[in-house]
């Protein structure tokens, strides 16, 4: 395609980073764009997993906690109504409520089905301290082969990277960049982060998501620019 009919269609500010990162040559930027896109595509299988295991882990160590397999439908009278959540407005009640809503307009509401609608961001907050306290910090213990210095800040503050590169790559902005210099470091570091928590969550899961693991060969494209 030519650079001119890409900048229309993707449009000229999104290309605009990439060019001047190329030193103004459509080429490389063009296949720069390219490359980004590959990149980010690499990491859906392992971004993937690792949200429906993590939030599957959570699930169930909740689940235990409030010996309640539907917590996440009763709670929301529970824990998620509690007076101390006033101030982030009752983010995880009305974000259960709102799955509830778009489900009974398709048919019956239930504890998995709504469990299944909840964004990422809803699992990662609960490692958030004014959540983690009212459950008793049970969502510590999904990350059962955790460093004993590894406490709920340090988890938190992974997940938050890693939720916040998910957003990236998920809206299509580009995971190419430090600043204006062209650096795939940040999605290198996302790779150990996820790395890191799958072996936390069980040994045998870092060996299953490499499968589907090809972010170092798309990486290593951009060193042919």
């Amino acid at each position: 395609m030519r650079y001119d009919k890409l900048e229309y269609f993707a449009s000229q500010p999104r290309l605009n980073r990439f060019l001047a990162a190329c030193n103004g040559s459509k080429a490389k930027a063009q296949k720069l764009y390219r490359i980004n896109l590959r990149v980010a595509q690499s990491f859906y299988p392992l971004l993937n997993l690792f949200e429906i295991f993590l939030r599957n882990s959570i699930n169930y160590h909740v689940s235990a906690h409030f010996a309640n397999p539907n917590w996440i439908m009763t709670e929301k009278t529970g824990f998620m109504n509690s007076p101390t959540l006033r101030q982030s407005k009752f983010f995880l009640k009305t974000t259960v409520q709102k799955a509830e809503n778009k489900i009974a307009s398709r048919g019956i509401v239930t504890s998995g089905k709504v469990i299944a609608e909840m964004m990422f961001g809803f699992w990662t907050s609960l490692f958030e301290p004014h959540h983690y306290r009212l459950i008793g910090g049970v969502v510590i213990h999904c990350f059962a082969n955790k460093p004993a210095n590894v406490n709920r800040s340090n988890i938190a503050t992974s997940l938050t990277k890693i939720r916040e590169f998910r957003n990236r790559v998920y809206h299509n902005e580009p995971v190419c960049f430090n600043g204006s210099v062209i650096s795939f470091q940040e999605a290198i570091d996302i790779k150990i982060e996820l790395y890191t928590l799958f072996g936390w969550i069980d040994a045998d899961l870092t060996d299953y998501v490499s499968y589907f693991d090809s972010i170092d060969e798309k990486i290593a494209q951009a060193q042919n620019l």
